[in-house]
């Protein structure tokens, strides 16, 4: 491997496992909005609203955190316009007293807003116009949650950049993952170097995934799939992740380490392998290099799809939990990339229909999924090329899942938006 492939490895895992509050959708929204105060110098007291129709449909249904159970755009903006802070970026809204929870509700009941769908390239884009007396700013988010590309005041541009069709902000090259590259990488990379991000991925998404056990949450699929699979690993593994967005996508204050953008695919990449690695007794050394595989075979993945789309992300890190456990059961490339290919091919084209409660059971499904395409490539029993999607090698076939979802979908996310909007 050349220094290049492993630097950029560790780049990744650093820049994908970072924190946030919150379904993202919503925090960058209020983070947008935060921002837009700062520029103003001011709350405006009217706001145009320009998010691309994925937005649309991650933020309807979600619950805004510490905005008092309120849901919707129009809260996420009014959240980060009167108690975001905007230096801590996803973290916008964690620390909202509750003293500010009056002023948010009555910032939503009388700020003139407009909310509209936004003709753009970009699956992710919020464009944010802000409005006090003879003032005005603007600010616009565009493919990357956190990734700003545009500042204005009074017409004066203070910062403009390109939003290139890529994930957003990032430094690191996603190009140099593929499965050789990313299975040598466990195998060898110095853990201290990324022991820190690793061991923060789980010490949050556990902490959340106890909560969702313990609460009363959205569904409680995390519970009801505990109560149904007590003793048995698979489905206790799935339950775990499923807890967690339970928790999540109701509201939770909770903060989880995100992947690919997304809370529920890092807890879907993580909690399934750290359940696998504690029932089989493995070092810790052995369940992170798991986590290693299970994390950047799921950015693999989603390199082709994008950050968002109609194709369900948490069938990604699904897979990718699926591979993670084949390794912590001693698989070695061959069969974790068999066990890649038999779960993509089981549920492969699942819609996203925004985030939601019932997020959690498809997470739980698509762990599922992970589990039983182990399970194949460890007896010899595969999907085989040219079968659906499934291509000539992995390269290919996780192409070809780039494909269906970039370019396939796109209708279907039209249709969904229509039905969600009517």
């Amino acid at each position: 491997m050349t220094q290049y492939i492993y630097d950029n490895c560790i780049s990744i895992l650093k820049e994908e496992l970072v924190p946030a509050m919150g379904c993202t959708e919503p925090i960058a929204i209020a983070y947008c909005a935060a921002k837009l105060r700062e520029t103003l110098g001011e709350e405006p007291d009217k706001v145009t609203v320009l998010v691309s129709g994925n937005i649309l449909k991650n933020v309807k249904s979600v619950v805004v955190p510490n905005t008092g159970g309120r849901k919707g755009i129009k809260t996420a903006v009014a959240a980060g316009i009167v108690a975001g802070e905007a230096d801590k970026e996803l973290e916008v809204i964690a620390s909202v007293p509750e003293a500010k929870l009056p002023e948010i509700e009555k910032y939503v009941n009388n700020c003139e807003m407009e909310v509209k769908c936004l003709d753009t390239p970009w699956m992710l884009d919020i464009f944010l116009t802000g409005y006090k007396g003879e003032h005005k700013a603007a600010v616009r988010i565009s493919n990357g949650h956190k990734n700003i590309v545009y500042i204005e005041k009074d017409g004066e541009v203070l910062f403009e950049k390109e939003a290139e069709n890529s994930m957003g902000d990032r430094k690191s090259d996603l190009s140099v993952l593929s499965l050789d590259n990313i299975y040598e990488f466990a195998e060898t990379v110095d853990l201290e170097l990324v022991v820190d991000v690793l061991k923060r991925q789980l010490d949050y998404n556990t902490a959340i995934s106890a909560e969702g056990f313990n609460g009363n949450w959205g569904a409680n699929i995390g519970k009801l799939m505990m109560e149904i699979g007590e003793g048995r690993i698979e489905l206790e593994a799935a339950a775990c992740a499923a807890a967690g967005s339970d928790a999540r996508m109701s509201g939770c204050e909770m903060p989880v380490i995100i992947l690919s953008g997304s809370g529920n695919q890092g807890m879907t990449a993580s909690l399934p392998v750290y359940r696998y690695a504690k029932e089989l007794g493995v070092s810790e050394d052995k369940m992170y290099r798991a986590l290693i595989i299970s994390d950047l075979v799921t950015v693999f993945q989603k390199r082709g799809i994008g950050l968002l789309s109609a194709y369900c992300g948490a069938v990604s890190a699904g897979v990718g939990a699926g591979a993670g456990i084949a390794y912590l059961n001693g698989a070695d490339k061959e069969t974790i990339g068999h066990t890649i290919e038999n779960a993509v091919a089981i549920l492969s084209g699942t819609i996203c229909d925004g985030a939601k409660p019932s997020c959690a059971a498809k997470i739980a499904s698509a762990v599922n999924a992970g589990i039983l395409g182990h399970k194949m490539a460890k007896s010899g029993n595969n999907f085989g090329a040219g079968e659906g999607i499934i291509g000539n090698d992995i390269e290919d076939t996780v192409e070809n899942v780039g494909i269906l979802a970039a370019k396939g979908m796109k209708e279907t996310d039209r249709v969904i938006l229509d039905i969600m909007t009517k």
